[in-house]
């Protein structure tokens, strides 16, 4: 597998890795069958993401796909976090192997849960989003149907 040196660079330097104490929202999603798991922390002022950390146990596109996520939304309004798509994750590391882009999937996916863990304890209700079936996609990627 070809891995572009920006996915390397998040890999072996990763940005925003850690625990924030305290966070206003937490995300956390995993696929069983590759042993992706991924946690997204985030502090949340005024509508906006100050913070972003994640802990992420799994492969290399993983870690790299957190640690730019990450980078992606610190800074911006909940509204704009929320927008972020996997498939900018995967062009902001200038690309990632096919078998691969579920790891951004499951980034994406990572802040969804946090921010409505946040929203949920604000009394704000969660804002919709559908939740892939990880293990599902795992399988139709690898060919293992």
């Amino acid at each position: 597998m070809i891995y572009t040196d920006k996915v390397m660079d998040h890999f072996r330097n990763p940005r925003n890795v850690g625990v924030i104490e305290n966070a206003d929202g937490v995300g956390e999603v995993g696929n069983a069958k590759c042993g992706d798991i991924m946690r997204v922390y985030l502090k949340i002022e005024d509508n906006m993401v100050k913070d972003a950390k994640f802990e992420t146990f799994g492969c290399g596109s993983a870690i790299a796909s957190s640690s730019m996520a990450t980078e992606l939304i610190i800074g911006k309004s909940l509204e704009e976090a929320w927008d972020l798509s996997n498939k900018a994750v995967a062009e902001a590391l200038d690309g990632l192997p096919p078998v691969k882009m579920h790891c951004s999937v499951l980034a994406e996916e990572a802040i969804h849960k946090a921010i409505n863990d946040y929203r949920e304890k604000q009394g704000l209700g969660a804002w919709d989003f559908e939740e892939t079936d990880h293990d599902a996609l795992h399988d139709h990627v690898h060919g293992e149907e």
